[in-house]
């Protein structure tokens, strides 16, 4: 139980900009086994991004609550998943070669490329949360907290799936302050099956056609798998954030599409 807990610690650590226990190390042993909990730190991101939501709401409005949520899920990952996206967006934009698109994600100045990504992705994460916010108006709050958890743990499950299936691109294991699991046993895959499925599960039990979103989720997996190992022979720590927050996207516009016409 202590291992358990010393390696979900050091999965919130490397994930989120939580404070954890000082013990807590950078042992890359842990940094592997943590995978089975990336979609768990979902389920927090998720469910204090909806308090804040929640209590912001009451104070202000929908809108204001929607920004401030969102804010809050970047503050506590320290825009980790979106960093990524940004880097993704700049260094296939502005790279045709294998070495000139990792030399782009890597230098930490943002191109034009990257802010455009950034403004579509927080635009269609705002409207599809407020659209979201008016159909569960009405609803308790375990409905609304479970959608935040859900979209949060699918989106890190969709991410990590691809580190199972392909390599890591970087020859010289470097990728700026992303640190990147690369060995797993079935314990890494099977708990983050279980941590990101659940609340979907229990969310469905509510509405059985939410379960659909795991089509497009699915595509958005093989399709990005496929994009990453023809142009850079695998994945890099930028390509697991540029398909979280992809994933988050695609989560919200379907939930969006299924809670509207069926």
């Amino acid at each position: 139980m202590k291992e358990e807990i010393r390696i979900f610690f050091t999965a919130m650590m490397f994930y989120t900009q939580l404070p954890c226990p000082k013990w807590v190390d950078h042992n890359p042993e842990h940094l592997n086994k943590s995978t089975r909990y990336f979609p768990l730190i979902g389920w927090i991101v998720g469910g204090l991004s909806f308090l804040v939501f929640w209590i912001s709401n009451i104070l202000f409005d929908t809108e204001i609550a929607i920004m401030l949520s969102l804010a809050a899920g970047v503050y506590i990952t320290g825009s980790f998943h979106e960093d990524g996206f940004a880097d993704v967006f700049d260094g296939f934009g502005g790279g045709w070669t294998k070495t000139k698109i990792l030399d782009i994600m890597k230098d930490s100045r943002l191109g034009t490329y990257g802010v455009v990504s950034l403004i579509f992705l927080f635009g269609l994460k705002y409207l599809a949360l407020h659209k979201l916010s008016l159909t569960f108006g009405g609803s308790t709050l375990y409905i609304p907290l479970l959608f935040f958890i859900t979209y949060h743990s699918l989106a890190r499950l969709t991410a990590i799936q691809i580190t199972f299936t392909s390599k890591y691109s970087r020859e010289d294991e470097s990728s700026k302050s992303k640190p990147i699991a690369k060995a797993y046993s079935y314990k890494e895959v099977l708990g983050a099956y279980i941590f990101g499925l659940t609340p979907l599960l229990i969310l469905a039990s509510f509405r059985w056609q939410l379960i659909l979103v795991l089509i497009p989720l699915a595509l958005l997996y093989v399709i990005s798998q496929r994009y990453f190992n023809k142009w850079l022979d695998g994945y890099t720590g930028d390509c697991l954030g540029a398909v979280e927050q992809f994933a988050e996207v695609i989560t919200l516009l379907t939930f969006l599409v299924i809670w509207k016409f069926m």
